[in-house]
């Protein structure tokens, strides 16, 4: 992937050109060049009309050049980094379904698009929109298909740029590729069958991840969780012919390890409800109740690529939640890590006890800030359908910094109340706490559960159950696995950092 400016895009080679169009460029048949002729017959027959979302295929016949033009519509001529992200994202699966390996996306001076948010932006939402649309989900049917994919793209500008702006469109560039296939790779984890991806296979994943950065890692197998004292993830994970693991991925970008931010992601890889036993219809989606894990595990893959000066602590508690004769059950007290007793009243309500332990030993590793992401609740559907991700937390700062990095991202949070009298209803009259105050509130009382065991710490709980997992194809996001928060996330920690992230090799060029 690069970016090129000045000459024709006539004289780049491509399978494919991308050419945006806004809706106003259709009113008075301006910016089409040699196909405003066919353009303005497609709006008559309202065929196109230069919307958002909206693409078109022409044959280039008797030009030269890539041999199909995609018109990409805009909606407006003045676009923000969201925007953009779509835009790229419909390029990307247009030139999927004409089995294009290579793409031009023509980048014009009338869309302002640098006044409107900048160089760097602007090429960090195009290469991130790119990168996301062209996802594909592994499938494991018989025949394979031949065609393997977009394999290179450019986006070119019409004008020359300036060598400051030359710097930012490539660092833009490098930023929005390491996002993109760092939430691409946390889509691939998510989409796994239950059968191919166990708590022993997630750790297999995860310690991939650091060696190919030189991270340092650590993965607790049974026995050591049981050593340990973490008695919520033993409880979850011991009905499972598959045991629980915990692992950990350390990130030092500073001299010193300090002001350490802790990312823990749920790591449910199967979740049957337990005892508690789900309903079937749908319980097959129950292979995305690890998309906390991934999210986070998606964070580090970035992080060893940008190279940010700031430390961060990745934990995944991660279990098979299995009905079996040995499995927990409700009326049962699990001890966690903190040495707080747990009354089970449900055993469908495990991701909370798992992260429970997480999130203090999370302390043990040196955090001053945690966030945790789990598809927890089925209660934030009830609130937010699969539009947004819930957040609950007890330092509003935090909070605050943490909502502009989704604005920047374009990944939408909602931030629930944590009134005291939703952590009322979470004493238990035999334990110190039990693992569900019931219907009403059952999204904030479960993130407020977990941050009980924040123990003081600066935390965000983000509840991806809606956003994780989608039914069909909506904006940059593919039907399936979403790999949902892992742009926010970094948006967060890369701001954390005094200066710009060191970079990465990459054949982003001007």
């Amino acid at each position: 992937m690069h970016w090129s400016s000045g000459s024709s895009s006539k004289t780049l080679k491509g399978d494919a050109l991308c050419v945006i169009i806004a809706e106003t460029e259709l009113e008075g048949g301006k910016q089409a060049g040699e196909w405003t002729g066919k353009i303005n017959l497609l709006a008559q027959a309202g065929l196109f009309a230069g919307k958002l979302n909206q693409t078109y295929v022409l044959p280039a016949e008797g030009q030269p050049g890539p041999a199909a033009v995609i018109l990409a519509g805009s909606g407006s001529a003045l676009l923000g980094a969201e925007e953009l992200r779509v835009i790229a994202a419909q390029a990307a699966r247009a030139a999927l379904r004409l089995k294009a390996a290579r793409l031009i996306i023509r980048i014009p001076d009338s869309l302002s698009l640098l006044t409107a948010i900048g160089a760097e932006a602007a090429g960090q939402a195009l290469a991130e929109g790119l990168v996301l649309g062209a996802y594909r989900r592994t499938h494991y049917k018989r025949e394979q298909p031949v065609y393997t994919g977009l394999e290179s793209a450019v986006f070119h500008l019409e004008r020359n740029a300036v060598e400051a702006e030359s710097k930012e469109w490539t660092q833009g560039i490098v930023r929005g590729k390491a996002f993109a296939e760092a939430t691409n790779l946390a889509r691939n984890l998510t989409n796994l069958p239950g059968n191919l991806l166990t708590p022993s296979e997630l750790a297999v994943a995860a310690i991939e991840v650091a060696e190919r950065h030189g991270f340092p890692a650590e993965v607790l197998d049974e026995l050591e969780i049981e050593q340990k004292g973490m008695g919520g993830l033993l409880a979850v994970g011991k009905g499972s012919a598959h045991p629980p693991r915990m692992i950990v991925i350390r990130y030092q970008g500073t001299a010193r390890w300090e002001n350490v931010t802790a990312i823990v992601g749920k790591g449910i890889t199967f979740d049957t409800g337990g005892i508690s036993l789900k309903r079937a219809p749908g319980m097959e989606e129950m292979i995305s109740d690890m998309g906390g894990a991934a999210a986070v595990l998606g964070v580090m893959e970035a992080l060893g690529i940008l190279r940010p000066q700031i430390n961060v602590v990745m934990l995944i508690p991660s279990a098979e939640n299995m009905p079996a004769a040995n499995a927990f059950k409700p009326g049962d007290i699990v001890t966690s890590l903190s040495g707080r007793t747990i009354e089970i009243l449900n055993t469908d309500a495990e991701g909370r006890v798992v992260l429970a332990d997480a999130l203090t030993y999370a302390r043990e590793w040196g955090a001053e800030r945690i966030i945790d992401v789990a598809t927890l609740t089925g209660a934030v559907l009830s609130i937010l359908g699969d539009i947004a991700t819930g957040a609950v937390t007890n330092d509003e700062g935090m909070m605050e910094a943490f909502r502009a990095a989704s604005i920047r991202s374009g990944e939408r949070i909602w931030q629930l109340p944590a009134y005291p009298e939703f952590r009322e209803l979470l004493r238990s009259e035999v334990a110190d706490l039990r693992n569900t105050a019931g219907r009403y509130g059952g999204a904030a009382t479960a993130g407020l559960f977990i941050g009980e065991f924040a123990d003081g710490l600066p935390w965000i709980h983000l509840d991806i159950a809606g956003t994780a997992f989608l039914p069909k194809e909506r904006g940059v996001n593919p039907k399936g696995a979403t790999g949902v928060m892992v742009r926010t996330l970094l948006e967060y920690l890369l701001h954390l950092s005094p200066g710009e992230e060191a970079g990465a090799a990459d054949e982003v060029e001007g």
